[in-house]
C-alpha cells in the first residue's frame, strides 16, 4: 500500500501527468454538469422517461458499431491527433446545443440527434485516450494509473453534479451547457502539450495491414476466455446496473417527488461512492484472488444494491444506497479495465480498450433502451428490481465460468 501511495506521488511530481489530470478533470466536470441537465432538460420537453431512455441510448449506441474501429485508429495513428480531431467534433455538438437552446429552437428529437453525435466521436476517440496513459506512465505503472484515472473521473462525478444541482435552479440548464463547451478549452491544452514520451511510431503490423483489415484480428483477441469473460462482465453490469443513473431522474421525480436540487445530490453520492470504488483498487489484492474475479464479486454485490434501491422508498437510505453503488460499479469496472490493459503489448492496446468500451457503451446503449421500455410497461421501481434480478443472476454465472478456467489457461499471453 505504501508503494502504491509513493507511486502515486511521483505520478503528481510529472509535469505532463499532472496536466493531463487536470485537463480531464475539468472536462469530466463540465460533461457531468450537462449530463445532470439534459436528463432533466428531456423530461421538461416530453415528461416522458422513453425519450430519457432514447437519448442516452443515442448517446451510447455509436459504440455499439465504431468502438472498434476507434480502437483501430488508436494504434494504427497518432493518438494525440485521433483524440483532438474527433473531440473537436464533439465540441461544435455542444455549441450547436446551446446555439438552439438560446434560440428557443431545441425540440427533444435535435437533443437525440446531438447525442448520436456526441456519441460517434466518443466512440472513435475514447480508445486513444484510455490508451496514451501508459505512455506517460510506464507499463509498470498502469493499474496505479488507470485507478488514478478513474480517482479524477469520480471527483468530477462529485464536483459535477454537485454545481450542476445549484446551477440549474439558480440559473438554468443554459449555464450547465455552457459550463460544458468551456471545459473543452483546458483538455484540448493538456493534450496538444502532452508530448508522449517518444514519437508515434507505427508498428510493424500497422504498416502492413490496412486499419479496415485490422478489424479482423479482434476474434484473436476474444480467443482467451478470461478476455472474454471479462468483457461479459462489463457488458452486464453496464446493460442492467447502469441504468440507475441514467434513470435516477425519473426515479427522484416520480418516487420520491422530489427536486433538481435532490438529484443533483443522489449524483454526488454516487459520484463519492465512485471516488471510495476507485480507491479500493489501490488496495493490492490477494494472490488468490485476480483482478477479474474481484471485479465479478463487485458486480454480483452492485446488482444486490440495485434490488435496495427498487425496494426502498426512503430519500435518505437512496443516497446511502447510492454510495454504495458507486462504489462497487467504479471499483469493477476498473479492476476490469486494469486487468485487460497491465499484459498487453503497445501495438494491440488500442484495441484491447476498444473491446472494453464496446462492452461498457454497447451495455449502456442496450440497457437504457430496455430500461425505457419496461419504466413505461411498468414503473421505475419494477424496472429496476427487473435490474438487479438480472444483474446478480448473470454475474453469478460468470464467476463461477471464470473458477472452471483451468488454471493452464489463465495466462494471457496468447492474445
Amino acid at each position: 500500500m505504501n508503494d502504491t501511495l509513493q507511486t502515486s506521488k511521483s505520478f503528481f511530481r510529472s509535469g505532463r501527468y499532472i496536466l493531463f489530470w487536470v485537463g480531464s478533470l475539468f472536462s469530466n466536470i463540465g460533461a457531468w454538469m450537462q449530463q445532470i441537465a439534459e436528463p432533466w432538460v428531456v423530461l421538461s420537453l416530453t415528461n416522458s422517461p422513453f425519450w430519457v431512455g432514447l437519448d442516452s441510448f443515442a448517446l451510447n449506441a455509436p459504440g455499439l458499431l465504431f468502438t472498434l474501429l476507434g480502437g483501430v485508429l488508436a494504434d494504427h495513428y497518432d493518438r494525440k491527433k485521433v483524440i483532438l480531431f474527433f473531440q473537436a467534433i464533439q465540441f461544435v455538438c455542444v455549441l450547436t446545443m446551446i446555439l438552439l437552446l438560446i434560440a428557443g429552437w431545441l425540440k427533444v428529437w435535435m437533443i437525440v440527434i446531438i447525442s448520436f453525435f456526441v456519441g460517434l466521436t466518443d466512440s472513435l476517440s475514447m480508445p486513444a485516450f484510455q490508451s496514451i496513459t501508459p505512455s506517460l506512465v510506464g507499463k509498470k505503472d498502469i493499474p496505479i494509473a488507470v485507478s488514478l484515472n478513474s480517482t479524477q473521473f469520480n471527483l468530477s462525478r462529485i464536483l459535477g453534479p454537485a454545481i450542476a444541482g445549484i446551477v440549474i435552479v439558480r440559473y438554468g440548464a443554459l449555464v450547465c451547457f455552457s459550463a460544458n463547451a468551456a471545459s473543452y478549452i483546458p483538455f484540448f491544452l493538456s493534450i496538444y502539450f502532452i508530448f508522449p514520451r517518444g514519437k508515434f511510431i507505427k508498428h510493424k503490423e500497422s504498416i502492413q495491414t490496412k486499419p479496415i483489415h485490422q478489424l479482423k484480428e479482434f476474434k484473436n483477441l476474444l480467443h482467451n476466455p478470461e478476455v472474454r469473460i471479462s468483457l461479459l462482465t462489463v457488458l452486464v453490469t453496464s446493460m442492467f446496473c447502469a441504468p440507475l443513473i441514467t434513470f435516477c431522474a425519473v426515479l427522484i421525480k416520480n418516487i420520491f417527488h422530489a427536486q433538481v436540487e435532490h438529484f443533483g445530490g443522489a449524483m454526488t453520492a454516487f459520484g463519492i461512492g465512485g471516488l471510495i470504488g476507485a480507491s479500493i483498487t489501490f488496495i493490492t489484492l490477494p494472490k488468490s484472488l485476480k483482478r477479474n474475479r474481484f471485479a465479478s464479486i463487485l458486480a454480483i454485490l452492485l446488482g444486490l444494491v440495485i434490488v435496495s434501491i427498487a425496494l426502498n422508498r426512503s430519500l435518505y437510505i437512496l443516497i446511502a444506497l447510492l454510495v454504495f453503488a458507486g462504489a462497487a460499479l467504479t471499483a469493477s469496472n476498473i479492476s476490469i479495465n486494469t486487468f485487460l490493459q497491465e499484459d498487453v503489448e503497445e501495438n494491440i492496446r488500442g484495441r484491447i480498450v476498444s473491446l472494453y468500451q464496446l462492452a461498457l457503451s454497447g451495455g449502456i446503449s442496450i440497457g437504457a433502451l430496455f430500461t425505457g421500455f419496461t419504466v413505461t410497461q411498468f414503473n421505475i421501481s419494477t424496472a429496476l428490481l427487473i435490474n438487479g434480478i438480472f444483474a446478480v443472476i448473470l454475474q453469478a454465472w460468470l464467476l463461477w465460468k471464470q473458477y472452471r478456467i483451468p488454471i493452464a489457461r489463465f495466462h494471457k499471453e496468447n492474445i
